[in-house]
């Protein structure tokens, strides 16, 4: 399964370098255990594809799919979004097949909706007992794709009224989950009338999301 998800990624890669007709990727969301509300912000994800599909040429289906974490699935995505508003838990094997996966280059984007912050870092914790997540610099490559974000991760809601702040797992040099706290650009994707964001801040969102598909695209 590793070796197809592998050989699935190099495929896209090689046809996107020659402009040659590629298939459709697909990103995901996913469903995972504890309450934590995963499915919120339902127009978050088509949004920002069809945002990325419009500004960056990407070919990514128009709607996310929906992954479960002990799913071997999960190694058909190259990216994988996790967001909600609290407890969210993994299992021994959920834990094992979530660091399969990114171990073997996929990606997990986490967008704290609010209240998730201590059950990320443990449920985290448990897919890599051996890595932290680091505040990353201004200067991360993530922050300067396309759309160049000097000051890190935007703030786009206020929550606690604290700074905006863009985490990673860094495992063996290669980033594999960011994580954005008190940001909340998942919420800026949303179509407008749901949080009547001014479009400065929706802007933002969506130009920084677009800079992590980006990324991850890019750095396989």
């Amino acid at each position: 399964m590793i070796k197809r998800f592998v050989i699935v990624i190099a495929v896209f890669l090689v046809l996107s370098a020659f402009k040659l007709p590629t298939s459709t990727v697909k990103i995901a969301r996913m469903k995972y255990n504890g309450g934590g509300n995963w499915y919120v912000s339902p127009t978050s994800l088509p949004n920002l594809i069809a945002f990325c599909n419009k500004n960056l040429g990407t070919n990514i289906a128009p709607n996310e799919d929906v992954v479960e974490p002990d799913s071997k699935e999960i190694f058909n995505y190259p990216f994988v979004h996790i967001t909600g508003n609290g407890l969210i838990t993994f299992t021994s094997s959920e834990a094992e097949n979530i660091r399969n996966y990114l171990i073997a280059g996929g990606f997990l984007n986490i967008n704290d909706s609010y209240g998730m912050d201590p059950y990320v870092r443990i449920a985290m914790k448990k897919v890599f007992p051996e890595l932290d997540f680091i505040e990353l610099p201004y200067s991360h490559p993530i922050f300067h794709q396309k759309y160049p974000f000097p000051n890190g991760v935007p703030k786009i809601h206020e929550h606690d009224g604290k700074p905006a702040q863009g985490f990673g797992l860094i495992y063996n040099g290669r980033l594999v989950c960011f994580y954005n706290y008190e940001c909340d650009i998942g919420d800026g994707w949303e179509d407008p009338e749901v949080h009547k964001d001014p479009e400065n801040k929706r802007q933002e969102a969506l130009k920084m999301g677009a800079d992590i598909i980006q990324y991850v695209f890019n750095q396989h």
